[in-house]
């Protein structure tokens, strides 16, 4: 599952590269959670949970975050932005990865 897991990671910070981001950050990792990619765009932040499923048999990957995901994915950015002197602009993004068709879907939640 990991594997499958480092493949769509893969393909998403190239996705997000080829439309303009920087990638700051993969697998960023506290107590609290884990984030996929920390990218920045214009001046955001936008931090990525990716979730890559061979087929939507069982749901797109966006089902998999719950809210209790979500709420490990924001302790976890508050950490990473405990980094910063100032206020940075940021969201949060979840990119699906079915078969091989990527979906990103932006301000997923907050």
């Amino acid at each position: 599952m990991k594997f499958i897991g480092d493949i769509g990671e893969s393909q998403a910070a190239l996705y997000l590269r080829l439309h303009g981001y920087r990638i700051l950050k993969r697998n960023f990792r506290t107590r609290q959670g884990e984030i996929d990619i920390i990218a920045q765009k214009k001046g955001e932040l936008i931090f990525v949970e990716v979730k890559k499923r061979k087929n939507d048999s069982f749901g797109g990957g966006s089902a998999a975050v719950n809210t209790a995901k979500q709420q490990r994915i924001i302790k976890t950015a508050e950490s990473f932005l405990s980094n910063y002197e100032k206020e940075v602009p940021c969201r949060f993004d979840v990119i699906e990865i079915n078969a091989n068709k990527i979906t990103h879907i932006k301000n997923a939640f907050m």
